[in-house]
Parts: structure tokens; sequence; C-alpha cells
């Protein structure tokens, strides 16, 4: 059988448009799904706890604060206690999606009913649990090798 060459053309042209179709698309969609990644931000929290009462702040953060913080959806990727010039710290590391929820799901931890009546129960039974704190957003760089921590 002896080729039409209009039908030639005409595969030809489709098979282009289908490979034209498919590198725009592509790498759309890994544009927009790394796009999506850097949108995640970390946000490293630094307290000043005492030594006299840091069991109770333990307490407090371990059996309270993660709980409530878990209704707003925290995100707590890890918790540390540190000594710096002779001070001990409590430092933990959250993930969130974006800047804009992260201050959203503060206000609303801040504001909770239950976190505001532990918080001032234990201050009067326990002293003050925490003394400067110091908090940081921190975005990633386009080279991070990780654009997530929290599983």
């Amino acid at each position: 059988m002896i080729p039409n060459p209009a039908a030639q053309k005409y595969r030809n042209l489709i098979a282009s448009i289908v490979i034209l179709t498919v590198a725009v698309i592509v790498p759309q969609r890994s544009f927009m799904s790394a796009g999506e990644q850097q949108n995640v931000i970390h946000q490293l929290r630094i307290y000043e706890i005492f030594d006299i009462n840091k069991k109770a702040f333990h307490d407090r953060f371990r059996d309270h604060a993660m709980r409530i913080m878990a209704k707003y959806d925290f995100k707590i990727v890890a918790t540390w206690e540190s000594k710096k010039d002779n001070r001990t710290e409590f430092v933990y590391l959250l993930e969130w999606p974006d800047e804009e929820t992260m201050n959203d799901r503060w206000e609303k931890f801040l504001r909770d009913q239950e976190w505001i009546k532990i918080k001032k129960e234990t201050g009067e039974v326990n002293g003050p649990l925490v003394g400067e704190i110091q908090a940081r957003t921190l975005y990633l760089t386009d080279y991070s090798p990780h654009k997530t921590l929290a599983k």
C-alpha cells in the first residue's frame, strides 16, 4: 500500500500537537508543585524556662499545649531543651503551609479558653513557667535538601 501524503502530514501534525501539549503541561504541573512546597515555612520558638519549675513547664506543654495546638493544626516537628549562658531554654520547631495560616492559628490558640484557664491555673500553682520568648519565621532556600520536615 502506498502512503497517502496528505494523511501522513495529518498524522505528523497531530503527533506534533500532542508532543507540544505534553511539553507545555508537564513542566507547568511540576512548577506548580514546586511552588506549592516553597510556601511551607517553619517557625523556631525559644522559651526561657526556669530550672526551679521546668518539670511543671514540660508537663504543661506536653499534656496541654500540644493537645490544644493540635486542635488548631499546629505541626510540631521537634522539641528540645538547651542551655545558653546559664539559662535553660525550651526550643521547638513548627511547620506551617504559609504565613497567613501561621498567624491565624496562633491567634486562635492564644484565645482558646481552655488554654487561657490552664495557663492561669499552672501559673498560680508554680509561679511563672516562661520568661523571654523568641520566635523566628524560617523560609526555605531553593537549595534546601528538604522542603518539609513534618510527617
